[in-house]
């Protein structure tokens, strides 16, 4: 009746941001993430050590220990990739980035590199977490668990804002 009112819906495509197996968010041994009190999303058990962008984006925020990185989409959706369970203590040992916040990154463009044989033997856990951590835009959310995914190129989840 009124198509001016009418807003577009977004979609943010989110590809794999390392590879390994695709796991519910719910399966992640860890509070904080399988009940979801940073946001919804998925995770990845890692079968190597290198992380890329999901989408094309900026850097918002690539934490003092290099074990997270924050990057929002185009569409404004903002996730968070968390490399392992307690790898905060690691300091910074066994990671390298390749981008600092404010970076315009295209997705499977590299984000950091981290050695996963040191994080299985020094950390909790590599499993990887990728949160939605501004799920309040989030109209509808997609996800595909239990595929084995190919960083930068196998679509993960997928967004309506």
């Amino acid at each position: 009746m009124f198509p001016f009112f009418h807003k577009k819906r977004k979609e943010e495509h989110i590809f794999a941001p390392v590879r390994g197996e695709v796991v519910a968010i719910e399966d992640v041994p860890d509070p904080i993430f399988s009940e979801k009190m940073i946001g919804d999303g998925l995770a990845i058990k890692p079968s190597d050590g290198h992380l890329v962008s999901p989408f094309d984006g900026e850097v918002i925020q690539v934490f003092p220990t290099k074990h997270a990185i924050g990057i929002r989409g185009e569409s404004g959706l903002e996730l968070l990739i968390h490399i392992g369970l307690e790898t905060v203590s690691l300091n910074g040992e066994g990671f390298k980035t390749a981008v600092q916040a404010g970076d315009q990154v295209e997705k499977g463009a590299p984000l950091l590199t981290f050695n996963l044989a040191f994080i299985k033997e020094n950390a909790a856990d590599t499993i990887t977490s990728i949160v939605i951590t501004n799920g309040e835009i989030v109209k509808s959310l997609d996800k595909k668990t239990g595929i084995e995914a190919v960083a930068g190129k196998t679509e993960i989840m997928w967004a309506t804002i």
